[in-house]
């Protein structure tokens, strides 16, 4: 069987991972599989250097094709926050409540329609000895004044998706994969995998 390295030790990406790959007749491992993997700095200023060193980084240690992704929320009334910080919005310990609290905060009297905004993703894909390469994919939508739904992670309880009525977080997993920005790069990474692969 294939394997893939997933470089990520979130739970919630991981099992979106297993779910989008296992189809295609790979073995999936993630950084939960790995506990002596070096910690690797997050030091680049945009989505796409994040995801680079991460996947290159995880694919030169075990010789493996490697696949790590960075994505975040960029809200258009925040001139773009959380972005690239979304994981630590609130701090440097990565806590979901507490990054969802401080949106919330500082969206504090924007009316619904400027509470706009989006996820992105990039995906960078890493195989020794070939170059790395770049998807991305974004999913629209608008923040919400509290949080609804117990699924997904991370900001989906206040992430509503207008086509749907509900946000990302009343999903099944399914449903979110089926339209959010992790989902549309996968899309595309599905379309170039078999060219980088061979």
């Amino acid at each position: 069987m294939k394997k893939v390295l997933i470089a990520t030790a979130n739970k919630g990406k991981a099992n979106e991972f297993k779910n989008l790959f296992a189809p295609l007749g790979y073995e999936v491992t993630t950084l939960l599989d790995y506990p002596e993997m070096d910690d690797i700095e997050e030091t680049g200023e945009t989505f796409e250097e994040n995801a680079i060193l991460k996947a290159e980084a995880a694919s030169s240690q075990f010789n493996v094709l490697a696949i790590a992704d960075d994505s975040g929320l960029l809200i258009d009334a925040l001139n773009g926050e959380p972005g690239v910080y979304s994981a630590r919005y609130a701090g440097k310990e990565k806590n979901d409540e507490e990054n969802i609290k401080k949106v919330l905060r500082n969206l504090q009297g924007i009316p619904p329609h400027k509470r706009t905004g989006r996820f992105h993703c990039t995906l960078a894909i890493s195989i020794p000895g070939k170059k790395t390469f770049t998807v991305t994919g974004e999913c629209e939508g608008r923040i919400t004044n509290e949080k609804m739904g117990e699924g997904g992670f991370g900001y989906d309880p206040i992430f509503w998706i207008e086509d749907e009525s509900r946000t990302l977080a009343q999903m099944t997993g399914e449903e979110k994969s089926a339209i959010s920005h992790r989902g549309n790069a996968l899309k595309k990474l599905k379309e170039i995998l078999p060219k980088i692969v061979n």
